[in-house]
């Protein structure tokens, strides 16, 4: 009889594994795999991308954050994701994190201490406030991507005079394109 097969989530995990956990999209994860830390235990330190887009995550746990301190870019798009824990501060060289289509409600400010963030997406969340002073004193940061969330009238009054960054946003009231 020939061997069972395993479910697509263990695949994905394996796959992303041997290409140093580059690509773990797509794969119905709700968590992140606790064997992959086991796993990658000797490489951590080499891995600079982390692709998580399109699964079914809620959340992230600290461990992860301190576990993929040395990411460069890291992608969650299209998650269920509310919040970032606070360990996300421990990314310290982080350029680049993919937010968008999450539940986001509250802008995650943690992403503010991060001191090589250059861009930051959260399209189509339901972010309303945005903490404007805080972006605007991060010496690396050059886009944010707020299209299609319900932004308040004062964020869109404040916002341009004080930033040096790429800003995008929807017009008020836009709705994202269907899927």
């Amino acid at each position: 009889m020939g061997r069972r097969r395993r479910p697509r989530e263990r695949d994905c995990a394996a796959q992303g594994a041997r290409r140093h956990c580059r690509y773990l999209a797509e794969c119905k994860l709700v968590a992140f795999p606790i064997g992959l830390y086991k796993v990658l235990r000797n490489v951590t330190d080499q891995i600079q991308l982390i692709t998580l887009a399109n699964n079914e995550l809620k959340s992230l746990t600290s461990k992860f954050m301190t576990t993929f301190c040395q990411l460069r870019e890291l992608h969650l798009e299209g998650n269920f994701l509310h919040r970032l824990p606070n360990e996300v501060s421990t990314l310290q060289h982080l350029k680049a994190i993919d937010l968008s289509r999450n539940q986001f409600r509250d802008f995650p400010e943690q992403l503010t201490t991060l001191p090589a963030l250059e861009t930051i997406n959260l399209e189509e969340n339901d972010i309303v406030d945005v903490p404007v002073e805080k972006l605007a004193a991060m010496s690396a940061l050059r886009r944010v991507n707020l299209r299609f969330n319900p932004l308040n009238a004062e964020v869109r009054a404040i916002a341009p005079p004080l930033i040096k960054f790429d800003m995008l946003v929807s017009p008020e009231g836009a709705r994202p394109p269907p899927p």
